[in-house]
This record gives C-alpha cells, sequence and structure tokens, in this order.
C-alpha cells in the first residue's frame, strides 16, 4: 500500500508540474495566434508567423568569428532562458540571430530553454513570475545553480557575440 500511494503520489506530481509544449492560443491583445510558455526551438521555429522571418534573419546573420573561440570557453556550465513574443518584430529578428551565435558557440541544445509570452508580457503557471520581463526577447544567462549572471533586454547594446562576452567576463 505504502509504494502505490508513493506511485500514485508521484503521477500527481508529475502531471501537475507538467504543462503543454509550444502551446498556441488567440492572442486577445494581438488579435492573432501566438506561442505561449514553453517551448521547443523546433516548435518555434516552425511556428508560422515566427518562421516567416526566421529563416532569413538566421541565414543573414554574420556571426563576428573573432568572439566564437571564447564564447565557446566561457559558455561550458551556463544556461540560457529565451523568453519572447512569437508576435513580437524584435524577438523574430533577435532571436534568429542569438540562436545562429549559440549554435556556433556550440551551446548544447539543452542548455538553452524558451519561454513565449503573450501581449501582455506574461506566460501561465508562473513561468516567468519572478524574471521581472519588460521587454522581449530577453535573453537570461544563469550559471550551473540557476543563479543569474546577466541578461540581454530587447537587443544588445554592442553586439549579441560582445554581450555575451561582457556578461561572461563581468566581475561581480
Amino acid at each position: 500500500m505504502k509504494y502505490l500511494l508513493a506511485i500514485t503520489f508521484g503521477l500527481f506530481f508529475v502531471s501537475a508540474k507538467s504543462q503543454e509544449i509550444n502551446k498556441k492560443l488567440e492572442d486577445q491583445i494581438k488579435h492573432k495566434q501566438i506561442m505561449l510558455n514553453q517551448c521547443s526551438r523546433e516548435g518555434l521555429v516552425e511556428f508560422p508567423e515566427f518562421k516567416a522571418s526566421y529563416d532569413a534573419n538566421y541565414e543573414n546573420y554574420n556571426i563576428d568569428s573573432t568572439t566564437v573561440p571564447q564564447l565557446i570557453k566561457l559558455m561550458k556550465g551556463k544556461k540560457i532562458k529565451v523568453v519572447l513574443g512569437t508576435w513580437c518584430g524584435d524577438s523574430k529578428y533577435q532571436v534568429p540571430n542569438f540562436l545562429k551565435v549559440t549554435d556556433a558557440a556550440k551551446v548544447k541544445e539543452d542548455d538553452v530553454s524558451f519561454i513565449a509570452v503573450n501581449g501582455d508580457k506574461k506566460a501561465e503557471n508562473g513561468l516567468i513570475g519572478d524574471l521581472d520581463i519588460q521587454r522581449v526577447p530577453t535573453f537570461i544567462v544563469t550559471d550551473k545553480q540557476g543563479k543569474e549572471i546577466g541578461r540581454i533586454v530587447e537587443h544588445p547594446k554592442k553586439s549579441l557575440e560582445l554581450d555575451l562576452v561582457d556578461i561572461l567576463t563581468a566581475k561581480k
């Protein structure tokens, strides 16, 4: 009986914590279909409105190849949370560029996560509750323990590559 209860509780806990990935719905603010909550990279880049600009922006972004070897070393053990709007022009432009940089820097796919927000810059189930998201996209770099190291908000100050280097080499 004890094991059955543990298994039952475990299944309840998993189902309560799990949520739909790549959720699509009609946004009441933007009056169009958007993605909301956790997304996979594949789901994001295949979402019709996002894909319309993704392919061209990814292809046309010229990586600062002089920073790539440094980024490969600096990104080890780091994770990045990308908070974006599939409806947002800055997200449609910056996220493909950012992914091209992380691809060049050999960042593991599991080390980059995506959360899509609605027109109010909100997600469900407290996904971004403590992240203080004011603008999208927001790229949040964390250490192994999940502590925020730094972030790029809406667009880079210098370039995606140089801003990442600055974040990863900043003295705290």
